[in-house]
């Protein structure tokens, strides 16, 4: 019999907003597959759809996972195809095109259309996460060994007499239930993973509501009311997941971002030790916590926290980037710069990395360097007033007032106070 505590993939929730760039289209590829499901004396309608969903989910993943591994960009990502399924399964959105049950056999029509520029991005950024990629292959492993029970028990069925036939088909009907749970669990990461947090948050309560002992769900839907911004909600959630699993080290560590949110600052810190002290491996957990002792001011503490969580996860781009920040905030130029261009290197699309490191480079006198990150900001996000207003300082540090002034300008029809501020005072109309 299948156990709920079986692994299965847990979000992680983040302190610092992650920067997701806006994917240029492509190519768009669409995949069709059906399967037909010959139930047994034991399936009703609803076991039938379960298990025909999940193996025709499995036949497109993989049709996916082929095209993408004869990719040129995917290639250069030295990749297997396993990799790859397991890496789209978390990106792409299978969808049911068609579908009928006969009463003895559940045939289902599905299809998935990819954006190949969107899926390889994608791809490349959770090939260099870490964690996200175990969480991935956790997802697979807990489908996988789903299907394997239901198999084992249906050939189990049809030798089973008596008692143990009942105790079997107790187990079968239990084993689709979490089948079920799983499917709404798995719907409620690919909602996450889009930005629906509404949708996840419905799919989490579906797959709380046939499997109420699972730890991990509760956690998940607690990182997605955390995304929406009820924290307290969050953290309800979060405290039935260690209340169910006390050895939760995500959960601590969520835990203890939701508590930051509300201004319980030490109440944070707590969680967070809790966290690394069960898993002095988590990366993750050292990354949150160095956030927190950076915004607190304690800027050596964060970088002590920083060394960590790169050193456990060299690819941890948001993790030099706030590095980046403590440093700058001691003044520690030069290091800073170093860390924004790794930050860089990793997410060559994150304008705040840019922003950041144009500062650096105007407090040590680089002037035309500081320019050019503002312009790559601008770029990037021609909306973003800072960088204007920014660009605009150091245009008069350079003399070139004409410049500086039009900068200035466009940062005050934006809504920067500060630029706004300053021409005022010159009596300029902006």
């Amino acid at each position: 019999m299948m156990k709920s505590s079986l692994i299965r993939i847990n979000l992680i929730l983040i302190l610092l907003v992650l920067f997701i760039p806006n994917l240029t289209s492509a190519e768009t590829n669409t995949f069709i597959k059906e399967y037909t499901y010959r139930a047994s004396d034991e399936d009703s309608k609803n076991s039938s759809r379960t298990i025909a969903l999940r193996e025709v989910k499995r036949l497109l993943l993989e049709e996916l996972g082929t095209y993408l591994e004869s990719v040129t960009e995917v290639k250069d990502f030295k990749l297997t195809k396993d990799q790859i399924t397991t890496l789209t399964a978390g990106i792409v959105k299978t969808e049911i095109v068609e579908e009928k049950w006969d009463g003895r056999t559940y045939w289902l029509k599905s299809r998935i259309a990819a954006d190949t520029g969107e899926v390889i991005k994608a791809i490349d950024g959770l090939r260099k996460d870490r964690e996200k990629t175990k969480e991935l292959e956790q997802v697979r492993k807990r489908s996988d060994e789903l299907l394997r029970e239901n198999e084992k028990l249906r050939k189990e069925l049809t030798v089973a007499k008596g008692k143990k036939r009942q105790r079997k088909i107790a187990d079968y009907d239990e084993n689709i239930k979490y089948l079920t749970a799983n499917e709404w669990f798995e719907k409620g990461y690919s909602f996450s993973v889009s930005g629906n947090y509404n949708g996840a948050i419905d799919a989490y309560s579906k797959a709380i509501k046939l499997d109420p002992k699972d730890a991990i769900a509760y956690s998940n839907r607690g990182v997605a009311y955390a995304k929406l911004g009820n924290y307290n909600q969050a953290i309800n959630d979060n405290n039935r997941a260690i209340k169910l699993n006390p050895k939760d080290a995500t959960a601590y560590s969520n835990r203890g971002a939701d508590y930051f949110k509300l201004g319980n600052h030490n109440q944070a810190i707590e969680d967070l030790n809790k966290a690394i002290k069960l898993d002095p491996t988590y990366a993750m957990a050292y990354y949150n916590r160095g956030y927190v002792y950076a915004k607190l001011g304690n800027y050596n503490q964060a970088i002590e926290d920083l060394n960590k969580a790169i050193k456990l996860n060299p690819t941890y781009e948001k993790a030099y980037y706030n590095r980046g920040y403590a440093y700058a905030k001691l003044g520690n130029y030069k290091q800073a710069i170093e860390d924004f261009n790794k930050a860089i290197e990793l997410n060559p699309k994150d304008d705040r990395a840019y922003s950041n490191r144009g500062l650096a480079h105007g407090e040590i006198g680089n002037y035309n360097q500081a320019i050019q990150d503002y312009n790559r900001v601008i770029e990037l996000n021609p909306k973003e007033a800072s960088a204007y207003s920014n660009r605009g300082g150091v245009y008069f540090k350079l003399g070139n007032d004409n410049q500086a002034i039009q900068d200035l300008k466009i940062a005050s029809r934006l809504g920067n106070k500060v630029a706004r501020d300053f021409l005022r005072r010159r009596g300029i109309d902006w």
